[in-house]
């Protein structure tokens, strides 16, 4: 595992996360009440001291009552405003040094106000989902929020019985109490703050496919009434498993799930071995397929591999539009030729002032970076040719596991399977805004 950790703030989100020390595991247990959006907890937080020592410490948890704090059993001094639990240990910690934070919170969560609308915490008409990328992780738990400050996560959580709670990662347990059920997951792998998905509802769970000796578990959770939509729109997704398997390497995560709520989604969102779909993605017909290919790719490609700061948003992006590209072209559909064409057509006709490799907060979410990052990857396979292409994704996958990167170490590493390095390549696509030629494939039409 290689790991690029930012040194100092994210530069789009400079008031998020504390780089001075790292998270190695949350273990969160929460009690929710659906009806009155009710939502109490504790964290247990162990993390490690960076390389000077820590008279202070900040976490990131939206507008809580506040019930307890302990640093290693003793209480500290903190406030909490704006967003920030600044806690200032009764000893400092010296650097290097291991040391456990305790959190009691309780209030009702909402979502986080950003350019992008709420992130976070939503409340459903019967139930809750969390999706927070990219700062939404505050609005329900005390985190050090930064996308390369990865840990390990226990995940407790208490509803009425009535409901499911479905996370990423391994169910351990499921115990009924009177009316209620706890329901606890273990995510081993190191995941990213925002990528701890959660959701509660009503939920008829089925499991996709025969996963076999050794395979790949997935179970989707669906509202009862759209069974019959989803058993078609998601009956390719074992098949796209595979195929992933093949080009990308092995699934990173023990298991897969996929949930879709009763209300609509604007887009689906991935999480560590998880995806949020909306009951407007289940049609019956297929007609989200490319984003069921979409959220599965970023299982390797933003979960497994991730960024080490938001700047580098299309190492997740543009990775995932061109497995959606790669499933069209190895399942019958139109080549990932085909498709690049056809985003070559559109940027043209949009403004060209988008640069892959810093494309500003503003803009990190928009449809150019997804385009122009699925057409770098296309280009990239241009110059390789398939064999070092495939490869090439295969070892970085393998190289960076768990860890994170940056555009400048994606470049590094293309070079290492390149004959000649590809001159001007990286130049004119990541650095560049504007849009070069139409790469192409040899003998494909």
């Amino acid at each position: 595992m290689a790991v690029q950790q930012s040194a100092g703030p994210d530069p789009y989100f400079p008031d998020n996360g504390d780089p001075r020390y790292r998270v190695h595991r949350y273990e969160l247990a929460l009690d929710y009440r659906p009806g009155p959006n009710r939502l109490s907890g504790v964290a247990r937080i162990n993390a490690i001291a960076g390389r000077a020592q820590l008279s202070e410490f900040q976490l990131d948890l939206a507008d809580f009552k506040i019930g307890r704090i302990r640093v290693d059993g003793r209480q500290p001094h903190y406030t909490h405003r704006g967003g920030k639990l600044r806690v200032k240990p009764a000893k400092p910690l010296r650097a290097g040094a291991a040391f456990t934070v305790e959190v009691h919170w309780s209030g009702n969560p909402k979502p986080v106000a950003s350019a992008w609308g709420g992130l976070g915490w939503e409340e459903l008409a019967d139930g809750a989902l969390v999706a927070s990328q990219p700062v939404g992780a505050p609005s329900w738990y005390p985190c050090n929020d930064r996308p390369a400050d990865k840990a390990s996560y226990l995940l407790s959580v208490t509803t009425p019985s009535a409901y499911a709670v479905v996370s990423g990662g391994r169910l351990l347990t499921r115990t009924t109490k009177a009316s209620t059920t706890t329901w606890v997951y273990e995510q081993a792998a190191p995941t990213s703050s925002y990528l701890v998905g959660l959701a509660i509802g009503k939920f008829q769970t089925v499991l996709l496919g025969d996963p076999g000796p050794g395979g790949v578990p997935q179970h989707g959770h669906i509202p009862a009434q759209l069974l019959p939509e989803f058993s078609r729109d998601f009956a390719r997704q074992p098949a796209m498993m595979e195929l992933f398997q093949e080009l990308f390497g092995p699934y990173p995560f023990e298991e897969y799930a996929v949930a879709v709520t009763e209300e609509e989604l604007d887009v689906p969102v991935e999480a560590q071995g998880l995806s949020l779909f909306g009951s407007n993605h289940v049609d019956g017909a297929r007609g989200s397929e490319r984003l069921v290919a979409h959220e599965l790719a970023h299982q390797w490609f933003g979960n497994c591999v991730s960024i080490a700061d938001w700047r580098q948003i299309w190492l997740n992006e543009g990775f995932a539009k061109y497995a959606e590209w790669l499933w069209s072209e190895r399942s019958g559909g139109r080549s990932a030729q085909q498709l690049a064409a056809a985003a070559h057509r559109l940027l043209a006709t949009l403004p060209q002032d988008l640069r892959l490799a810093d494309p500003g907060r503003r803009s990190m979410f928009d449809d150019r970076l997804y385009e122009r990052g699925g057409l770098t990857l296309h280009a990239v396979r241009c110059a390789l040719g398939d064999d070092a292409f495939f490869r090439m994704l295969r070892g970085w996958v393998r190289l960076h596991r768990g860890g994170t990167v940056t555009t400048a170490v994606f470049v590094e590493h293309v070079a290492r399977f390149a004959d000649e390095p590809p001159a001007g390549l990286f130049e004119a696509w990541v650095y560049g805004a504007k849009l070069p030629p139409l790469p192409v494939l040899q003998d494909v039409p």
